[in-house]
């Protein structure tokens, strides 16, 4: 990772943003959200422990206007010499620079009106609905609503109270703790306890209710029964075609416990908005789709399935830097295709033998293991890493692939992962196996390999 503390370069493909000066290790987030005026007014506790000799404080903000800023450590209060905002930079100025290693707790009172900041890949962070709120994080969105060190490679436990209007209910990462009501207001809070990316942090706010996508017996925890707790939070009027389409949502999820391990969260919710969205979202144990994701088909299946994978890939698994993109999509996009067979559709080379045909018509220009900032995103980022994935399970065979893939998922549970990890294990765990000699071809030549 190309790091570059003075320049605020943490990451290429995101500069500007996050820095290694000091690393996160809990945000505490009280927001107050009034929707008629989409008018935000937050307070972040962050508790973080420097790396270097501190003299300042960087933080992402953007958007918003930062009010009174407090620093402490070893219980003591530390003079701010000043606070500038500037290109969605928090830079704070101590009188008295920290010491390495030493912990220390910020505290940020901030608020305005939210919205999207436009870059690279479009609109992204909080954003107005018809009738609510949705953040869609990825992958510099969070400094839309919240100060944080803006990083995937700086994960912390979160805490997320959202105050807002009666008859709202806010959906966020986690676990709901407490749930409050005074006046015209509603208090919901929620507690994160696994390290999360900043960028993987949300608020959702609708008219929703919250549905349980299969009940427990009476009397029986997850501990007791081995199931993962899924619910759906939707308006009332969807809950016909939620049921609907997201009645495979436990099959789903039995699949890829037996496939990739056991589920890395303490349960997980699918949120629906009244609004259509042109694709789902992805965040820490909550995956939000639009009521025209509900459908049978294998479209919005495939959909549905990605981003349940993503828990394991992308949330637990989090990249360390962002040309390993790969990681994340390429096994989520397999994942679509282990749904395919699972269910009884298409088996997995079929949909590889299909992806392939589509990649061979298309431009060949892409390393997909380091493919730049502006092309992240692009598809064959997903499909070709997905037949990196695929040639990998075809050379290993089904049990040795598996295994390696559970091992991955366990091994390296809520932390922070590279390319390189991959091939390391993928080599101790099959003595004698080049796993640059197999994947290199599709991560780091432009020309697409042969259909393995």
């Amino acid at each position: 990772m190309s790091i570059s503390s003075e320049n605020n370069v943490l990451d290429p493909y995101t500069p500007g943003h996050g820095t290694d000066d000091y690393r996160v290790q809990h945000y505490d987030l009280d927001l107050d959200c009034r929707l008629a005026s989409n008018r935000l007014i937050g307070k972040a506790g962050i508790e973080a422990v420097a790396q270097t000799k501190l003299k300042s404080i960087m933080l992402n903000l953007e958007g918003l206007r930062a009010g009174k800023i407090a620093v402490k450590s070893g219980g003591k209060n530390l003079r701010v010499a000043k606070y500038a905002q500037r290109q969605g930079q928090l830079l704070i100025s101590l009188a008295e620079p920290l010491a390495k290693d030493r912990a220390f707790h910020v505290e940020v009172r901030y608020e305005g009106n939210p919205a999207p900041s436009m870059g690279l890949w479009g609109d992204v962070g909080w954003e107005e609905l018809a009738d609510g709120v949705l953040v869609a994080g990825q992958p510099t969105g969070a400094p839309t609503w919240f100060p944080c060190n803006d990083h995937p490679s700086q994960k912390a436990s979160f805490r997320i109270s959202v105050s807002t209007d009666a008859n709202y209910r806010p959906v966020c990462n986690g676990t709901l703790i407490a749930h409050s009501s005074k006046s015209s207001r509603e208090t919901w809070v929620y507690d994160q306890p696994e390290p999360m990316a900043s960028y993987l942090a949300t608020v959702q706010i609708g008219r929703y209710q919250l549905f349980p996508l299969a009940e427990l017996p009476r009397g029986t925890h997850r501990a007791q029964t081995g199931l993962v707790p899924l619910s759906v939070a939707a308006p009332a009027a969807l809950a016909a075609r939620v049921a609907a389409g997201l009645a495979q949502q436990r099959a789903m999820m039995d699949t890829f416990e037996f496939c990739f391990g056991s589920y890395p969260f303490r349960g997980y919710t699918v949120v629906v908005t009244d609004d259509e969205l042109d694709i789902p979202l992805e965040a820490q144990s909550v995956s939000i789709i639009g009521s025209n994701h509900l459908a049978p088909g294998w479209e919005s299946q495939r959909l549905i399935a990605h981003e349940l994978s993503h828990q394991w890939f992308g949330n637990s698994l989090t990249l360390l830097s962002w040309q390993d993109i790969w990681l994340h999509e390429g096994f989520a996009c397999y994942a679509e295709w282990i749904w395919s067979e699972a269910s009884g559709a298409a088996d997995a080379r079929s949909r590889a033998e299909a992806a392939h045909r589509k990649l061979s018509g298309e431009a060949q220009d892409l390393l997909i293991g380091r493919p730049g900032p502006a092309d992240m995103f692009d598809d064959r980022v997903y499909k070709r890493g997905a037949l990196a994935v695929h040639a990998l399970r075809i050379s290993l065979g089904d049990a040795a692939f598996f295994a390696l893939l559970r091992e991955w998922t366990g091994r390296f549970a809520h932390g922070s992962v590279c390319t390189a990890d991959f091939f390391a294990l993928v080599e101790e765990l099959n003595p004698g196996f080049s796993a640059a000699g197999l994947l290199d071809p599709w991560l780091y030549r432009s020309e697409l390999p042969a259909m393995p």
